[in-house]
């Protein structure tokens, strides 16, 4: 029978090294405060309050019960490894093998949490999408990639909301504001930030040639309490009511109370048309521009916008984070970490893990 010893050994250091990254001993302290807090009957007296309770002991729970239950499979695996040595049953041998690598494959995807401790990871992802050079089919490469990230968001259980889009001209979509919410969204999505190029016979060319076409993304982190991070003045904001435009359909609800705001000082622009009254599209909008000042305020007192927001990067050859190529092969490159993979369908249907942790590892490296 194989010897699994040395694997379980692995994994056990493994899990003595989450018990230390995901503080598991401070969790334990902290979850019946959180109970005591989250079961008091003026909690919601104050909204914002409690759904930071609430999201910090579901978070708390989830951790120790995952933690828990790792080392259930690892003691049952080494339980099982002990008896079949015992009776020198061999049957036993595939079994082990399977519990192992499940467990290793649970343990990696645990270990992730060690790459994303930065300030702001945890957050919600306010991201906005951009169609680059390439015209037409740039726009085409915009809407595909929301719909990646849709994908990508789906499969984790994360909130996706479109806040706001500008129809393309013919095809696709010129631009599109949208959040992504769910625990630690804003730290897997710095690994898109950037420029991103699609290769391909271009569909809207009638003598199928291929074409380059180029979009990019930005990202910064959601913050609840804009309060403390940014002081936003009536006198300083100009806001403007329009109709929603374009057909709408699967990205925005078409009404008449879309808002854009306009921050003076700084030129920044937000527009959210996805709420059903103008007082919430104006309430999202306002927490949007907060989120993109709280980024630049930081990045000019730190001089960490590549931490918060990304370098500017024109949306053009040359300036591509990663290429995805349709014709004459099909393939996935990275350009940063030089992961590649052969299933372009699945990552455009949002399997983007391997290449986001490729890029946390990268960035720790780096």
């Amino acid at each position: 029978m194989l010897d699994f010893t040395e694997d379980l050994a692995t994994l056990s250091a493994k899990l003595d090294e989450a018990h230390s990254y995901l503080r598991i001993d401070e969790l334990v302290d902290r979850r019946p405060k959180l109970e005591i807090t989250a079961a008091a009957p003026d909690l919601w007296d104050d909204p914002d309050r409690a759904r930071k309770v609430n999201r910090e002991l579901a978070e708390l729970t989830e951790d120790l019960e995952l933690f828990a239950s790792l080392q259930r499979q690892l003691e049952d695996a080494d339980t099982l490894m002990q008896l079949a040595r015992e009776e020198a049953d061999e049957s036993l041998g595939p079994e082990i093998a399977d519990m192992v690598e499940a467990l290793s494959a649970k343990v990696g995807a645990l270990e992730l949490r060690s790459l994303l401790g930065g300030e702001h990871d945890s957050s919600d992802a306010v991201c906005e999408l951009h169609s680059g050079a390439g015209g037409t089919d740039a726009q085409d490469w915009a809407e595909m990639l929301l719909v990646m990230y849709q994908g990508w968001a789906e499969r984790r259980g994360f909130d996706f909301q479109v806040d706001s889009v500008s129809e393309g001209q013919g095809a696709g979509i010129s631009s599109v504001d949208f959040t992504i919410s769910g625990r630690n969204a804003y730290g897997l999505l710095q690994s898109e930030r950037g420029v991103h190029r699609l290769v391909r016979i271009s569909p809207f060319d009638s003598d199928a040639r291929r074409h380059t076409a180029f979009a990019q993304l930005k990202v910064v982190p959601f913050f609840d309490e804009v309060s403390d991070e940014v002081d936003i003045e009536d006198k300083d904001l100009r806001t403007d009511t329009f109709r929603s435009s374009g057909a709408g359909g699967q990205h925005v609800n078409v009404t008449d109370s879309a808002v854009r705001l306009t921050h003076i000082p700084t030129g920044v622009v937000v527009s959210c048309q996805n709420e059903r009254s103008q007082h919430q599209n104006k309430d999202r909008a306002m927490q949007i521009l907060a989120a993109r000042l709280a980024a630049l305020k930081r990045a000019e007192r730190e001089a960490e916008i590549a931490g918060l927001a990304g370098e500017h990067q024109s949306a053009e050859w040359g300036s591509q984070i990663r290429s995805y190529v349709l014709h004459p092969y099909q393939q996935v490159k990275d350009d940063r970490t030089g992961v590649t993979i052969g299933n372009v369908e699945a990552v455009l249907a949002g399997d983007l893990d391997k290449l986001m942790e490729a890029y946390l590892r990268w960035r720790r490296l780096a």
